[in-house]
């Protein structure tokens, strides 16, 4: 015997098992709307499984073709046989579509990947099981959201493999496909907000966001929160909307520290002082506001106001051209004025501070050059929370401005008197 073929049949096997499973408890819910149990699916993926061998050995590919067809008529009359009858609440293909889908399965382990065929199968019960929370979420999803998400795929699939991925100014600063996938981030990170919010509620789906976004960028987490109090209806959604800015920021800071340790650990003690000063007044205000706005949303005991999408590719583009003419001056002031290091990194950080830190840090090898590294790469990092403060009070609304711009006061307190403090 073939250990490799009849590892093959056992996993078929097991698909199949897998589905008819999930089939057979949903039979004792809803007596009459399943085609078969656990029976009939091990069966009808050791059917695929056989058949596909059969095909598969003696060369003769149609052997899967007719067997697939024998299937599928059986199901259809299987079907009609079912509803015959039942002209209003007859059951829907679902256990039918999903027979059909374990027998390719079933056949797909014998003749290609098995391991993906498992992780389909995995999938297809999955989709069978969670069948009520599947239906609720398509009845929270309205025609702005549906819209939001068509364009954020268009953007994502069509528009950003068509452009170029390199330098097409004359100073080698302007990458079409970073910038797209700029817009493209920007714009994801204010649908998954507004999608987290909707699940979770204001104040977690803040920090879940904020917290996702800072690992990306802080920046555009920033500019999505900013047009999200645009429409925030009371407080305690504005202390959300602050908390997960500034936990955003927390998020950058210990980034850079992190790339900082790992491309140059000897550089870290010069640096970690006013970083981590900044992290821990960021983190002490990102927390109250949060516990702000939850004892505000229970003390006002309403139910919290219903969240808008705050999608918007235009806005997100602007901001990606806005970005583009940064990196510009930046490139420039690269090549025209290298000696002035503080300068270019403040100017550099504004925009991206991880490309900034990486450049630092990989170039600081000497006590000197640790030195002014260190100086350059608090400045970057000033430089970065001065600008987002900036988007918030540009293009943010009420009491976030107020409540940012504090805090950012507070923050540059910390850091500039961590820097006072270095020998």
């Amino acid at each position: 015997m073939d250990l490799h073929i009849a590892r093959n049949f056992l996993i078929a096997l097991l698909i199949g098992a897998l589905v008819g499973i999930e089939r057979e408890k949903k039979k004792g819910i809803e007596p009459g709307h399943a085609f078969g149990g656990i029976r009939t699916y091990t069966l009808l993926a050791l059917v695929g499984a056989a058949s596909a061998w059969l095909g598969q050995s003696l060369q003769v590919p149609w052997i899967l073709a007719v067997t697939l067809a024998v299937v599928g008529a059986a199901v259809v009359a299987s079907h009609v046989l079912q509803n015959r009858g039942q002209a209003e609440g007859a059951p829907g293909l679902t256990s039918e579509v999903a027979a059909l889908a374990v027998c390719l399965l079933g056949a797909m382990v014998v003749v290609g990947d098995a391991a993906l065929a498992v992780a389909l199968g995995v999938v297809t019960s999955a989709v069978l099981a969670y069948k009520q929370p599947l239906h609720g979420l398509v009845s929270r999803i309205d025609g702005e959201d549906l819209l939001a998400g068509i364009k954020l795929m268009i953007a994502s699939f069509i528009v950003l493999p068509l452009l170029p991925d390199g330098p097409v100014d004359p100073w080698g600063a302007i990458n079409p496909y970073k910038l797209w996938l700029l817009v493209i981030l920007i714009s994801a990170l204010s649908l998954v907000g507004y999608v987290a919010m909707r699940w979770l509620g204001t104040a977690r789906g803040t920090v879940i966001t904020g917290l996702a976004g800072g690992l990306v960028s802080s920046t555009a987490t920033t500019l999505s929160f900013a047009r999200s109090s645009q429409q925030a209806q009371d407080d305690a959604e504005v202390h959300a909307l602050a908390s997960g800015t500034l936990l955003s920021w927390l998020v950058m800071l210990a980034r850079v520290m992190g790339l900082v340790a790992i491309v140059n650990l000897p550089l870290l003690p010069q640096v970690w002082l006013p970083l981590a000063a900044m992290a821990v007044v960021t983190a002490l205000f990102s927390a109250w506001h949060y516990r702000t706005g939850l004892a505000q949303r229970q003390r006002d005991s309403k139910p919290a106001p219903a969240v808008r999408n705050p999608f918007s590719l235009a806005s997100a583009m602007r901001f990606g051209a806005l970005f583009a003419a940064v990196l510009l001056v930046v490139k420039m002031a690269q090549d025209h004025a290298p000696s002035w290091v503080v300068g270019v990194a403040a100017l550099a950080g504004s925009v991206d501070v991880d490309a900034i830190t990486l450049s630092l840090a990989s170039e600081a090898h000497t006590p000197d050059r640790q030195a002014q590294a260190a100086m350059a790469l608090a400045a970057a990092v000033i430089a970065n929370t001065v600008v987002k403060c900036g988007l918030v009070l540009v293009l943010g609304r009420g009491e976030l401005r107020r409540h940012i711009a504090l805090a950012t006061a507070l923050i540059l307190v910390a850091g500039g008197g961590a820097i006072a403090l270095w020998p």
